[in-house]
């Protein structure tokens, strides 16, 4: 069986870092992706669809560092589901674990890249 999700978009809020138990750190990103598509009228539309990414370890360190509101990402990664209860209702999460980021635009202070 196979669980991999590639994505590549912009990021939507300066990342959330934590430490959790014994300081291993976790980081969370929104990631915007948009498709630009001409429907059958040739009207363009741009459809954003946004995306609950998790990072862990030197990873989330790496996010941490150089990743901020706005720089683009690429992405791998695995879907995961995942439910907790809430004043007694049972919600549910789907979130994309990242196992490989790369900083897409160049580096932090040039043209382009994610300046911090």
């Amino acid at each position: 069986m196979i669980n991999k999700v590639i994505l590549v978009g912009n990021v939507g809020a300066d990342p959330e870092v934590r430490y959790v138990s014994e300081g291993l750190p976790v980081a969370r990103i929104r990631l915007a992706t948009t498709e630009n598509y001409t429907d059958k009228k040739g009207d363009k539309i741009s459809k954003t669809e946004w995306h609950n990414i998790v990072v862990w370890r030197g990873l989330a360190k790496v996010v941490e560092s150089y990743v901020t509101k706005g720089t683009p990402l690429y992405i791998e990664g695995k879907l995961t589901y995942n439910s907790y209860e809430k004043d007694g209702i049972t919600r549910y999460t789907t979130e994309i674990v990242a196992t490989e980021i790369k900083l897409l635009g160049g580096r932090k202070g040039e043209a382009g890249g994610a300046d911090k």
